[in-house]
């Protein structure tokens, strides 16, 4: 039977993704990527937020009417939102022919094998996956590169995020067995390694007693045919010297620190239940920079929070201004009716919220522009992501960029395959993207 996968979500969705195609029965089911031809649809959704839970129930609704039209015969929904939402989703989409968690994909066989039989299994915390070991993954990304997840759960109970009542506490894989994954995906072609975890910064403290993640970084280093290594999550109160150092002192380990602040306020920290203090984070950052040179920061900023006046969000403003961030997220607070924020009152009404968004993203464009603008003549290392026919020009990203989530370089004038990493020259630069060309007699790497 053929099995289609949606992933939704996080790039830690799309590992549990990989996984659950990794664990399927090769005697019973093949992977198709059209829909067309499904006879059985896997889609693995996210329930973070309200933008994100209305995307999936949508996405599953779509994929439902295949039942009718198509030769889809049992729908199978997975992750964050069965999670979080089994009985509902069960109750209410009566084409859902069963549900898993986010702990069983493991069992995803005898999940399908159930569905198809008519039986509408419901398997949630029934027996917890176990990423201990190096689990066998069919790559839903390009070959050159891969993520890699370090560790599930979170011990971080932030007052806006669900993540520890839908993943547990924190869990850090051994060194040994994310070292066997990383040095098989680069022996597979990864050029690229990308470690994710809830909370990267705080790998190892369960397992070993004390922060690892700078020892464990260390050992990746070592392969020798790894060319980039990119750390998401780092948590500002994790960002030791050692870590730093890392990144100041190892040219595979590129420098792009994604740092998530969610705000610059105190008030509004404390409420957010987030540790550290404005000054400290300014501290950080300037630190950072210095003995980083060249660094990108990224970080995600929440307006909007429960109790957000127009002069925290002025300040906030001022903040990003001052602190001219590389990369910047921004969302407008969601508010989860399971996360202990949904009690706190001084609501800011939605309309204020998605002009916040936009007031701060504006600020950002300008500083995003401005250091692009700053790149023109310059010459910059670039792994191609993927060739463009129709413009017939190749696009990649220089490591100061994560996929999907940053900018892109658009190459004319190269003649390259998919996967390397290139020597370009930046010709122009827009708000987020660049424009380069081939270096003559550069070669490829």
């Amino acid at each position: 039977m053929k099995v289609y996968l949606k992933n939704l979500g996080c790039d830690k969705n799309l590992v549990d993704s990989e996984i659950m195609l990794g664990q399927l029965d090769e005697n019973l089911y093949t992977i198709t990527s059209d829909i067309e031809e499904a006879e059985i649809a896997i889609i693995n959704t996210c329930g973070f937020i309200m933008d994100a839970k209305v995307e999936s129930i949508n996405y599953i609704l779509e994929i439902a009417e295949y039942k009718e039209s198509g030769t889809l015969k049992a729908l199978i929904v997975a992750g964050c939102l069965s999670q979080k939402y089994r009985e509902e989703l069960l109750a209410e989409i009566p084409e859902i022919d069963g549900i898993i968690g986010t702990n069983e994909y493991h069992l995803i066989n005898q999940v399908i094998n159930e569905a198809v039989a008519g039986c509408r299994p419901s398997l949630i915390d029934s027996n917890l996956f176990s990423y201990a070991n190096p689990q066998k993954r069919v790559q839903l990304t390009p070959r050159h590169y891969r993520y890699i997840k370090i560790a599930e759960g979170c011990n971080n109970h932030c007052s806006f995020c669900v993540i520890p009542q839908i993943r547990g506490t924190y869990r850090s894989r051994s060194i040994e067995t994310v070292l066997i994954e990383a040095q098989d995906a680069v022996a597979n072609g990864a050029k690229e390694l990308i470690l994710v975890a809830q909370d990267s910064s705080y790998y190892g403290n369960d397992l070993y007693g004390k922060p690892m993640l700078a020892t464990l970084i260390k050992e990746i280093l070592q392969i020798s045919e790894l060319r980039w290594l990119r750390v998401h999550y780092l948590y500002p109160g994790g960002m030791t010297d050692e870590l730093i150092d890392l990144f100041a002192n190892n040219p595979k380990l590129v420098k792009y620190i994604d740092l998530p602040l969610q705000h610059s306020e105190e008030k509004i920290l404390k409420r957010m239940v987030r540790p550290g203090y404005q000054a400290d984070i300014i501290e950080l950052i300037n630190k950072i920079r210095i003995r980083v040179p060249q660094v990108a920061i990224r970080t995600s900023i929440i307006v909007g929070f429960p109790g957000e006046t127009e002069e925290d969000f002025r300040q906030l403003s001022k903040f990003v201004k001052e602190m001219e961030f590389d990369r910047l997220g921004v969302f407008a607070y969601s508010d989860e009716e399971d996360c202990a924020a949904y009690k706190i009152g001084d609501k800011v009404p939605e309309d204020i919220k998605e002009s916040r968004v936009l007031r701060l993203m504006n600020i950002q464009n300008k500083i995003a522009k401005s250091k692009n603008s700053g790149l023109i003549g310059s010459v910059q290392q670039v792994i191609i992501d993927e060739y463009d026919e129709e413009n017939s020009q190749y696009i990649g990203r220089t490591e100061y960029d994560a996929p999907e989530i940053d900018g892109q370089v658009f190459i004319t004038n190269l003649d390259a395959k998919v996967g390397e990493i290139v020597t370009v020259r930046i010709t122009h630069a827009f708000d987020y993207d660049l424009v380069a060309e081939g270096m003559t007699g550069e070669s490829t790497k």
